[in-house]
């Protein structure tokens, strides 16, 4: 048996067994074996086989553990307006934008509104967004994800009434007479002003694979679906995406799904049940000890234990990972309360998972780790939002922010993410950040929670396959694992944190093959 592809230079390849190796061969869709040199692979290298020198640094395939792929997918598309903060940085580019999307189009929809970077952005009150579009439905999504405003003739085209109930688990804004105001806040909610845009829907295939495009040329081979809506099942069905998904389904009242755990194949499967314990720190519904500094208020937790109890054992029995959404220690510690009484106080091993745990404090993150939890935290909230988080809470709390060096003193396996189209998926950047934790404008927040390149990279491969039980087909140039592989610029490892960003993915490949950048030769 001979290797299609041998690649020859630094390679690291985040299994334990072997960290390093000199050459690496690819025989198909899989890895065939690592050596320190060619004559270590002995007969492997036919006549057939290309060996290709790389300059740089060859590393598994990234992992976004904690993605949007398909909502990414939907704000990148033509079919929204982009207005992030990381595309438009003014509040006079954004109300130009939807302006003009509001002349053009007979539905404009929105995504990115964040009038805590964007200064100067008014308050999307319900008379405001009338004024705005009097005659067409205006929908403008938050870029946190977790609030969306929206006019009087879009809440009509919902079918929402003026006296619609909050659902379990979301809430909408209501004036002085009870009746809906135009906003409404965690995705419950959302979903009753969003959730038909969607219907008839069926070529998505374009947005798909431009997203995997995107996703690949910062190295991504692997990303998570973290608000999966079932009905977008049959508009995967067909498309050749180029990167591998990992499906959370959002939970619902019913509390079940119609699926099994694990359906699907290597490329896309569905693993997991996702909910959200607390909201956002940037809409004003973190549930937290600590109080907004501006208004001195504080926030429940979205659902009661009680609530979230429920919604927890009925999946856990039918066999589902959970991932659960709690950025503040209050929201955190319900969690943890919950799943501990789930769980009968025994560790657990289907890697319940905490998503971004953005204020959980160390007492947290030893509890979890003694049940089997492990959490996935977001470094880039440092990067765009270290000033607010000190505007918002104070020094302290933005100090130890994303505490990504607490986690992994516990000895627990966490993963990075950029919550995309929070952020761009940027696993290069994710780990500067991480290992800097230096904002945008160059101030560092909290150096004790920094954590070493090495242990980064490993959060953005191997432990967030891990976390994505697809530890034992990807994440690691193992041999018998499939050959997901990303070429870097130069070893991550051997340049300073600061200038890792500023590394190129040169050439990304799925299963074997070439799926970034030109033809190594």
């Amino acid at each position: 048996m001979t290797a299609d592809l041998v690649l020859r230079g630094r390679i690291i390849t985040m299994d334990d067994a072997r960290p390093v190796a000199g050459v690496l061969a690819v025989r198909g869709d899989r890895v065939l074996a690592l050596g320190d040199d060619l004559g270590e692979l002995g007969g492997l290298c036919g006549p057939g086989t290309r060996v290709v020198d790389v300059d740089g640094c060859v590393l598994p395939g990234f992992v976004e553990a904690h993605g949007h792929f398909l909502g990414d997918a939907t704000v990148q598309s033509p079919a929204l307006v982009d207005i992030r903060p990381v595309v438009l940085a003014t509040a006079g580019e954004v109300l130009a934008a939807i302006r003009e999307a509001v002349a053009t189009r007979p539905v404009t929809v929105c995504n990115g509104w964040e009038p805590l970077l964007q200064k100067g952005l008014p308050e999307p009150a319900l008379s405001w967004l009338d004024e705005l579009a009097p005659a067409t439905p205006l929908i403008i999504m938050h870029n946190s994800g977790h609030a969306v405003f929206f006019n009087s003739v879009a809440m009509r085209q919902a079918g929402l009434t003026p006296t619609t109930p909050d659902p379990p688990g979301g809430r909408f804004s209501r004036d002085a007479a009870g009746e809906l105001a135009g906003a409404a806040y965690e995705p419950a909610a959302i979903s009753m002003v969003t959730g038909h845009l969607s219907e008839g829907v069926t070529d998505v295939a374009p947005a798909l694979l431009a997203q995997s495009a995107r996703v690949n040329a910062r190295g991504v081979t692997m990303m998570s679906e973290m608000a999966f809506d079932p009905r977008a099942r049959p508009l995967l069905e067909n498309v050749p995406l180029t990167t591998r998904l990992r499906l959370y389904e959002v939970s619902t009242p019913a509390l079940r799904s119609d699926v099994a755990p694990g359906t699907g194949d290597d490329m896309i499967r569905q693993v997991g049940i996702k909910t959200w314990a607390d909201g956002s720190p940037w809409t004003g519904n973190l549930a937290a000890s600590f109080p907004y500094l501006s208004t001195g208020e504080r926030h429940a937790p979205n659902y009661s234990r009680e609530e979230l109890l429920e919604i927890s054992r009925a999946y856990y029995a039918k066999g589902w990972q959970l991932a659960c959404h709690a950025n503040g220690d209050d929201a955190v510690q319900q969690v943890l309360d919950v799943w501990e009484e789930m769980l009968g106080g025994h560790r657990d091993d289907r890697r319940l998972r905490i998503e971004h745990a953005s204020s959980m404090r160390p007492e947290h993150f030893r509890r979890a780790h003694a049940l089997g939890v492990t959490c996935s935290l977001f470094p880039d909230h440092i990067y765009y939002w270290g000033e607010v988080l000190d505007e918002l809470f104070g020094p302290d709390v933005a100090g130890r922010w994303a505490p990504i060096g607490t986690a992994v003193s516990t000895g627990m396996r966490v993963s990075l993410h950029n919550d995309s189209p929070v952020t761009p998926a940027n696993p290069l950047h994710n780990i500067a950040v991480a290992a800097t934790r230096t904002s945008r404008l160059g101030r560092a927040f909290g150096a004790a929670e920094r954590i070493g390149v090495l242990q980064a990279l490993r959060a953005q491969t191997i432990d967030a396959a891990w976390q994505l039980h697809a530890d034992d087909v990807t994440g690691s140039l193992t041999p018998g694992k499939y050959a997901d592989i990303a070429v870097v610029s130069a070893d991550p490892t051997r340049v300073p944190p600061e200038e890792i960003e500023n590394l190129t993915v040169d050439a990304t490949f799925l299963a074997g093959r070439q799926v970034h950048g030109d033809p190594l030769a």
